[in-house]
């Protein structure tokens, strides 16, 4: 590796380009409940957008045999940056693949690469402005989905990609960990918020899941009801509750294919540079749900595959560190709500 060669200034995650196995059922579950906004479709693929954007897509739903993540897209700050890119992961060897026309409609010169973690990277500069639909409020649904906040990527690894992340530019704002110094996960920002990707642990590479923000914590209720009145109900995974890790208040669904969806609101500032770190106690019973209630077991061990440069899904690599949910099943006697206490409430025996 060049020690000389500068990374690429990344902005922001920008889209995330989705193959899914039924795009008129994908259609329906992204455009009609759930209210993003189509830019343009045809019959293979739908380019879709929050209502605060300006960029021509945040999602791409892309037709295709396997289920899969193709790339996790960021936007960089100059053309020249895409230059940066190729040439950063080169040195590293990855693969790359460079279309001065881009990838995807919308985008211009791009570049995707393989990542040391083996996952679909895509950066770019060059973007067809849409109109912005901040002002439209006659489109706004009471759930309304603003912008595109995050990915979430499952990775054995996890310090490994730390590491990585960190050289590519990323800064941590938080992290889970033991006394024993295992990382269970960690969140990494290049905008001033939480993050634009985290790493979560586990059989890896794969796609955890993809969040868009609403304005307030209400808008996520407005989709809880809105999922119950359409007898979708059984699409909600997890939540609504509040994380302790990002203090963000949060919902996870399902889509058709299993994709995992996380509406997302009100984390806060990290664009100090002297933000300080917050670590987590891998047992503490508030850090993944503020109010001590449980993760289904499938959040954790669930996933979607990612794919090559070539459009075929990655082999897994077995996590051997512990897994965060095998050490923190609370009737194991290792999760707390405060740390000390010899009394456990009654959450703690079916919490994980």
């Amino acid at each position: 590796m060049n020690a000389d060669l500068t990374p690429p200034d990344i902005v922001r995650c920008a889209y995330l380009d989705l193959v899914v196995t039924d795009l008129a059922r994908a259609r329906e579950f992204y455009v009609d409940v759930l209210g993003l906004v189509v830019t343009e479709e045809d019959d293979e693929v739908i380019h879709l957008r929050t209502l605060e954007e300006f960029i021509h897509h945040n999602l791409v739903l892309r037709k295709g045999p396997v289920a899969a993540a193709a790339a996790f897209s960021y936007r960089v700050r100059t053309p020249e940056d895409v230059n940066r890119a190729e040439q950063w992961f080169a040195a590293r060897g990855c693969r790359t693949e460079r279309r001065r026309n881009g990838f995807t409609k919308g985008v211009g010169d791009s570049v995707r690469v393989t990542d040391p973690l083996g996952f679909p990277y895509e950066f770019f500069h060059e973007v067809e402005h849409v109109e912005r639909l901040a002002w439209r409020y006659d489109l706004h649904t009471p759930g309304a989905l603003v912008r595109l906040d995050h990915f979430n990527q499952v990775t054995p690894d996890v310090p490994e990609g730390r590491k990585y992340l960190e050289d590519l530019g990323f800064r941590v704002t938080e992290d889970i960990q033991d006394a024993e110094g295992t990382t269970y996960a960690a969140w990494l920002r290049r905008k001033d918020t939480v993050h634009d990707t985290a790493l979560t642990g586990g059989d890896g590479p794969r796609l955890h899941h993809i969040a868009f923000a609403t304005h307030e914590k209400h808008n996520v209720l407005s989709i809880c009801d809105k999922l119950g009145a359409l007898r979708m109900s059984d699409v909600i995974e997890r939540g609504p509750g509040r994380h302790g890790v990002s203090n963000a208040f949060y919902l996870y669904i399902r889509d058709p294919d299993g994709h995992r969806v996380e509406i997302y609101t009100q984390d806060y500032y990290t664009g100090d540079p002297d933000n300080p770190v917050v670590t987590w106690d891998v047992h503490d019973n508030q850090r993944r749900d503020w109010w001590g209630n449980p993760v289904v077991p499938s959040w954790y061990t669930e996933a979607s595959p990612v794919l090559d440069l070539d459009g075929n899904p990655q082999p897994l690599v077995e996590r051997t560190d512990s897994s965060e949910m095998a050490v923190t099943v609370g009737a194991d006697g290792f999760s707390y709500t405060r740390q000390g206490d010899e009394e456990k409430g009654f959450k703690l025996g079916t919490s994980l």
